[in-house]
């Protein structure tokens, strides 16, 4: 699906105002995610923060959340669809705090370009690990996911040595069902 030329040119004012050359763009391996017509909250996140997904992935979500449960793992939402605005502040905290635009690049994506827009994606957390580390990979919630998320359509995104030139995410999953 190609984006609307409104979404581009709102997407184009987010890129300028980051300082997210036309150039880095077009080297860009990421696909543009559109903003979803439809979304559902879901249980509040780990945070006690609302979330939301579309509704075939929250159901998904759910079922493979309670299948982790019965088999003794515990896992749960950091986070799940963010809008491209979300996305701009995400990014504009980083660089204001000093982080250099390549780096942030390289665990964020730039806004239009992430799989949170979508409202399928979801970063999963687990009681035992520190949120949003690569330690993720260590835990019995990874070893579960890798064995059966693909089960109720979920899968990682960002393995190591991914196409899309993004860090290792071994909680970044996103739903494919739809």
């Amino acid at each position: 699906m190609s984006p609307s030329t409104s979404l581009n040119e709102d997407l184009s004012h987010l890129h300028e105002a980051l300082g997210i050359s036309a150039e880095l763009l077009q080297d860009c391996k990421l696909p543009v995610c559109e903003e979803p017509a439809e979304l559902v909250k879901t249980e509040p996140d780990f945070y006690g923060r609302e979330q939301q997904l579309v509704p075939a992935a929250f159901a998904a979500w759910s079922a493979m959340k309670q299948a982790a449960a019965q088999d003794g793992v515990s896992i749960h939402l950091i986070s799940a669809f963010r809008n491209y605005r979300y996305q701009y502040e995400l990014i504009r905290r980083k660089l204001d705090a000093g982080q250099k635009l390549p780096d942030i690049l390289r665990v964020n994506a730039a806004p239009g370009f992430s799989e949170h827009h979508t409202g399928r994606a979801v970063d999963i957390g687990t009681l035992d690990c520190p949120a949003l580390e690569e330690v993720f990979e260590s835990t019995e919630a990874f070893k579960w996911l890798s064995a059966h998320g693909h089960e109720y359509r979920f899968s990682m995104t960002y393995p190591r040595g991914n196409p899309f030139g993004i860090a290792f995410e071994p909680w970044h999953w996103c739903y494919n069902g739809e």
